[in-house]
């Protein structure tokens, strides 16, 4: 595609600015939902931190190369939950959370030192677009149901007779909140002028937030719990916890997870040692796969080899350190992000400068209290809106690596046809604490399904 910005190029002021804040909000709201599903206090303006220097750490190590932005990876949720098991102390499974991920790094470090003494050839050879380019497709359509369900769902609360949360929000009301955030994104990426083009995203969440704010305080006035979509109790809980505003209520340091592990030293053993490897270092594996499919995605678009320039080796170890780094500051290993790469699709913006501030932005906002207040206060059916447009944008991504092959061939049609399928179907694999995510699992039968129908073919030759 033509970019608007390369990847080298270094949009200024005000446009920076927006581009930067852009790319934070678009990745924001899935790499605070780690800690928050896993929980044991994991913070997530933590794991805003960790993200951002996470981000640096891999820019460094691509020198610069690569647009890529790293958030919490969702694969290691069950790992990040083992480092808890037992009724071990919070501090011991901080501490746990820092040595899987630095286990998971060495095995990123081991495999950059593989790519780099045998090269990549092997890989195209391994997966070719047929496979690649339907995997990226799976990447989003796999979060499809997640975005639908977003999109029905408002983030004030009660809690039932049975001790269950419950949205109070009609879907009648979220859906049309959400909808009006893809309209925005949609009409400013299609129809806007100059800057307007550059930031659909961020006029999108900021349209959708501001129609469910009037629904809010519509229901409040009239006494209509339907309406009741944005949860704004979430600025006075984090800015005035105690009920007087303070010096924390406009800046706070997040809970680190290094300060908490600190604690843990005196409890750790061989045997938990092993739990956590066994955990974290088989799911490292699966990662390796997204990676490579993501900086393939991601190279189709900008029109760049990374796997070439600046190399699978570098961005393999800049995952791995900087999936280190996250893990330290906010304990979450850190991946590569789609919805980085949608940016990147949608805006035509590639400039690593932009990733940069964005990194920069994360780390410190994670300090701002009202800006992590006003992230937590986004309602789900807003970005449920925004995610309908990211995630469509990887699948059509991936459909265009496919679109100059030849799907009249029965070999193209069954390597497709096996990788949409199962991972459309949600076919994900479990071998005790590890598990092989749906993407993974059709990227593996993709490419056995590939090595199968093509082995007539190789032996002619």
């Amino acid at each position: 595609m033509k970019l608007k910005y390369d990847i080298l190029d270094k949009p200024q002021g005000l446009q920076l600015f927006s581009l930067a804040l852009q790319q934070m909000l678009a990745i924001l709201a899935a790499t605070v939902a780690v800690p928050m599903i896993v929980g044991h206090g994991l913070a997530p303006s933590a794991a805003m931190f960790g993200a951002g220097i996470g981000t640096i750490v891999y820019i460094i190590m691509t020198r610069r190369r690569s647009p890529m932005f790293l958030g919490s990876n969702f694969s290691f949720l069950g790992s990040m939950s083992a480092a808890f098991a037992g009724g071990v102390s919070a501090g011991l499974g901080m501490l746990g959370l820092i040595i899987g991920a630095t286990a998971a790094g060495v095995v990123y470090a081991m495999l950059a030192v593989i790519v780099k003494k045998v090269g990549v050839n092997w890989i195209d050879k391994l997966m070719p677009p047929v496979v690649i380019g339907p995997t990226v497709s799976i990447i989003g359509l796999s979060l499809a149901g997640n975005a639908v369900s977003n999109l029905r769902s408002g983030n004030v609360t009660a809690v039932t007779e049975s001790g269950q949360s419950v949205a109070l929000a009609s879907p009648h009301f979220t859906l049309i909140c959400g909808l009006i955030t893809l309209a925005v994104t949609m009409i400013c990426s299609v129809y806007g002028k100059k800057m307007l083009k550059l930031i659909p995203f961020l006029i999108g969440i900021l349209a959708g937030y501001a129609a469910a704010a009037v629904f809010t305080v519509i229901g409040t006035g009239a006494g209509i719990n339907e309406m009741l979509i944005t949860d704004f109790s979430v600025f006075e809980r984090s800015m005035i916890p105690d009920g007087q505003v303070s010096l924390s209520t406009f800046l706070s340091i997040p809970d680190f997870v290094f300060i908490g592990a600190a604690e843990g030293l005196t409890e750790m053993t061989p045997s938990y040692i092993i739990t956590i490897l066994t955990a974290y270092v088989p799911v490292a594996f699966v990662g390796f796969a997204e990676h490579i499919a993501d900086h393939k995605n991601l190279s189709s678009i900008i029109n760049h080899d990374l796997l070439t320039d600046p190399g699978l080796d570098r961005t393999l170890l800049g995952d791995g350190l900087g999936s280190i780094a996250g893990a330290f500051f906010g304990g979450c290993p850190n991946t590569t992000y789609g919805e980085s790469i949608a940016c990147v699709a949608l805006t035509g913006n590639a400039s690593t400068r932009t990733t940069i501030t964005a990194s920069v932005g994360c780390m410190l906002m994670a300090f701002i209290t009202p800006f992590v207040a006003f992230i937590n206060s986004i309602p789900s059916c807003v970005m449920g809106g925004l995610c309908v447009a990211l995630y469509g944008f990887i699948a059509v991504s991936g459909l265009k690596m496919i679109q100059h092959l030849d799907l009249d061939e029965n070999r193209n049609i069954f390597v497709v046809s096996v990788i949409l399928i199962t991972g459309i179907g949600g076919l994900s694999i479990s071998f005790g604490s590890v598990t092989i995510t749906e993407v993974a699992a059709a990227l593996i039968l993709g490419i056995l399904t590939n090595i199968l129908v093509n082995r007539k073919k190789r032996n002619e030759k």
